[in-house]
């Protein structure tokens, strides 16, 4: 799993890539974790485009940050959903409580709007 971090216009975006899961979940957190802190960052996407598997891990990953994020009074993101990770998300109610946009273009302009 690799998660490609990028800052544009203040907006933290990660491009997770492979599959997601406990093996993975750990170095990922801790990548994003450092660079939010480091950065004093409070808006953050997350791509799923290049995401084959997920387990129950990844929620975890993807509510951690969602609290972080809170925490500092910012707005979290998902975008590029395929259609499994879709199903995922909106049984664990992920979707009730965070924005899912088609794409990273779209999510980068909702939250650049608040």
């Amino acid at each position: 799993m690799k998660a490609e971090i990028n800052i544009i216009d203040r907006i933290l975006i990660v491009r997770l890539q492979g599959e997601l899961d406990h093996h993975a979940v750990e170095d990922a957190r801790n990548g994003i974790e450092q660079t939010i802190t480091e950065g004093n960052h409070q808006k953050l996407v997350l791509s799923f485009q290049n995401i084959d598997f997920m387990d129950s891990s990844g929620l975890g990953l993807i509510l951690g940050r969602y609290r972080t994020i809170s925490q500092r009074g910012g707005e979290m993101a998902l975008c590029e959903v395929g259609g499994n990770l879709r199903k995922i998300f909106e049984l664990s109610g992920i979707l009730k409580i965070i924005p899912v946009y088609e794409t990273e273009a779209e999510a980068c302009r909702a939250l650049g709007r608040k």
